[in-house]
């Protein structure tokens, strides 16, 4: 059963953040499913947090996105290379998100390696670890930004974990994000404690 409205926008992106660990993130393109179980993510939280694209309400067309209630997504290119998938939390017009950083595949693998060139590599962690690598295996892009994954035909969507209890989780700082100061040092990164598909 995939989330609904009332979790996304939730004013509490860290609790969000925490609860998408161990969901599935499943996309199905041309009726090719693909799924990974989430074991690594990043909260950014609006207009605050200098780490975030939406710091002080700044608004552009790429983050436009970030301002629709919570439960869509927003996707960015990175280094003019990686596509990005971030899931818009919050009421709208405030504009929080989580990063999806990594996942350990449950469907679909074959179409995961295809898309990522893997060819007979043995070594898995690296497919879906990192936010690019994720995107990548997944065949998500930034044409996809602003999708409702709450829409009963989305292409992308997130399901609970299956699991009757909450994973153990782990945190410590975000990555790649030195330049906002102060902001860098906060411990906004979540992963799985049992997951080897997490960013060392």
């Amino acid at each position: 059963m995939r989330f609904q409205a009332d979790f996304y926008q939730h004013t509490d992106v860290l609790q969000i953040a925490q609860k998408l660990l161990g969901a599935q993130l499943i996309t199905q393109f041309d009726g090719q499913k693909t799924a990974v179980r989430i074991s690594e993510v990043e909260a950014y939280r609006a207009p605050e947090d200098r780490a975030s694209h939406a710091w002080n309400f700044r608004r552009t067309p790429r983050t436009e996105n970030m301002y629709l209630p919570g439960g869509h997504a927003y996707v960015y290119l990175c280094y003019g290379i990686h596509h990005l998938f971030n899931v818009v939390t919050g009421p709208q017009d405030l504009p929080h998100a989580v990063l999806i950083r990594a996942g350990e595949p449950i469907e679909g693998l074959e179409w995961m390696k295809m898309r990522r060139n893997w060819g007979n590599k043995r070594n898995l962690t690296p497919l879906t670890t990192g936010p690019g690598a994720l995107a990548q295996a997944l065949g998500i892009h930034t044409s996809m930004s602003g999708l409702d994954l709450l829409a009963p035909d989305a292409p992308i969507r997130i399901e609970h974990h299956a699991e009757p209890y909450p994973p153990e989780i782990k945190s410590g700082t975000r990555i790649g994000v030195e330049y906002s100061g102060e902001w860098a040092a906060m411990p906004w990164r979540f992963w799985l404690a049992d997951s080897p598909f997490v960013k060392k």
